[in-house]
Formats: structure tokens, C-alpha cells, sequence
């Protein structure tokens, strides 16, 4: 039996991963987490170095075999703070909250959870990035945080994965961008998205887990659009 995790299952993306997986795979064990822990989901705040590692000890308990995670969290606005439009804009504090949230706190609870991985195991990890993480296709500028934390995530992704090919020969990492899905994270930018690039939570999820499938047991450190087509770095 080969069990499933998918952080942030309470929000869109993520809750749509979740409920695929689950009806897709009815024998195995598909854990979510949220920041609340509400709602049957183990709770995990990446602003929290306790509650990650609290969350290690919850899943050793489980007894799980892990062969795929997905990592669906992310910020890119609050209500009180927006992704930045110029460089005038820049909060030092807002700086350090959104790469916590988007590229320290997932790198530190995957450098954990491999704990939890057998070296010779087949494990798929899937995280969601974005587009505008590309340096070589930021063309527009702004969002310095988002784009930021989103490039240091790939960075974090693509290390790892070398180095896991040295110790974890079977484990594949790979960085994933969902294209524009009508989710919350999304919602005050969607006014100028075309209609048919617009996605639902569950064309995301259900076009990313096929990517997953698509790719499985292949190249490591790569990063994916929700098509399968390479997203330069």
C-alpha cells in the first residue's frame, strides 16, 4: 500500500488534490494538512518551526509508506498587504513573511519528512510554484516577494534534487507551476484573465496529478506547467 500527503488541503488546489487522490486511491492512506487542523487535517503552520516539527512526529506515528507528496500551500497577498506594483512599495517585514511562508517553511518540512523515506523508496514530491518565479521570464516586473519566494523555492527544489540523487536515487522532486486557477489566492488579479485561462480548482488539480503521472520515475528537479511543458528557470 503507497500512502499520499498533500500540504494545504484547505485551499483550493490543494482540497481538489486531496479529493481526487482519495477517490482515485481507496486502499491507501491520503493525509492532508491545513493551518487550522480542522476538518480530519493535521495541522501545519509553516510560520512555525514547532509545528512543523510537530507534524513529523503525528506522521511517524501513522506508520506511513509514503510514495507521493504535494505541497499546495502559498501566499501571495493578505488582506492588509498586496504583492507589490514598484519597488516603492517594499516592506521589509512583508519580504521575510512571504518567503517563510512560500520557500523556508516547505524546504525545512521536506528536509524532515525524509526522514520518514526509506533511501531505495520511490517517492514522487510535487510542489506548487508559479511562473513569475522564472528569472528568465519575468518580462512585466513587480511582485517582488511572490517572485522572489517563488525563485527561492525553485532553487531550494532543484538543490535538493541533486543532492537526493546522490542518497535517494528513486525520489523525484519536481516544481510546479498550476497556471491562473479561481481560487482566493488568485482572486483580486483575475479581472484582465481571459476566460479559458482561467481555471477551475478541480482542472488544476486533476491536470497537474496527470503531469505527475505522465513524468513519474523520470528526470528530477524539474519545473512543469499544468501541460507538461517546461517552464524555463
Amino acid at each position: 500500500m503507497a500512502d499520499k500527503l498533500v500540504i494545504g488541503a484547505s485551499g483550493g488546489i490543494g482540497h481538489a488534490m486531496l479529493m481526487q487522490l482519495r477517490a482515485q486511491n481507496p486502499n491507501s492512506q491520503v493525509i492532508g494538512t491545513s493551518r487550522a487542523g480542522t476538518d480530519g487535517l493535521f495541522r501545519l503552520d509553516f510560520n512555525s518551526v514547532e509545528s512543523v516539527d510537530a507534524l513529523i512526529e503525528q506522521l511517524k506515528a501513522q506508520n506511513l509508506s509514503l510514495d507521493q507528496i504535494l505541497i499546495a500551500s502559498g501566499v501571495l497577498h493578505t488582506p492588509e498587504q498586496g504583492p507589490e506594483k514598484t519597488f516603492k512599495e517594499l516592506s521589509p517585514q512583508w519580504l521575510m513573511q512571504v518567503m517563510q511562508s512560500n520557500a523556508i517553511g516547505p524546504i525545512y518540512l521536506l528536509s524532515r519528512l525524509l526522514e520518514l523515506i526509506d533511501r531505495k523508496a520511490r517517492v514522487q514530491i510535487g510542489v506548487l510554484s508559479a511562473r513569475v518565479g522564472s528569472i528568465s521570464d519575468n518580462q512585466l516586473g513587480g511582485w517582488y516577494g511572490y517572485r522572489a519566494s517563488k525563485a527561492a523555492l525553485n532553487m531550494y527544489l532543484k538543490t535538493l534534487s541533486i543532492e537526493l540523487k546522490r542518497t535517494h536515487k528513486s525520489v523525484q522532486i519536481l516544481s510546479l507551476h498550476p497556471g491562473t486557477t479561481d481560487t482566493n489566492l488568485s482572486k483580486p488579479f483575475q479581472a484582465r484573465v481571459p476566460s479559458d485561462k482561467l481555471f477551475s480548482s478541480e482542472f488544476a488539480a486533476k491536470a497537474l496529478l496527470s503531469v505527475l503521472d505522465e513524468v513519474a520515475g523520470g528526470e528530477s528537479g524539474q519545473f512543469l506547467a499544468w501541460d507538461g511543458a517546461p517552464i524555463p528557470w
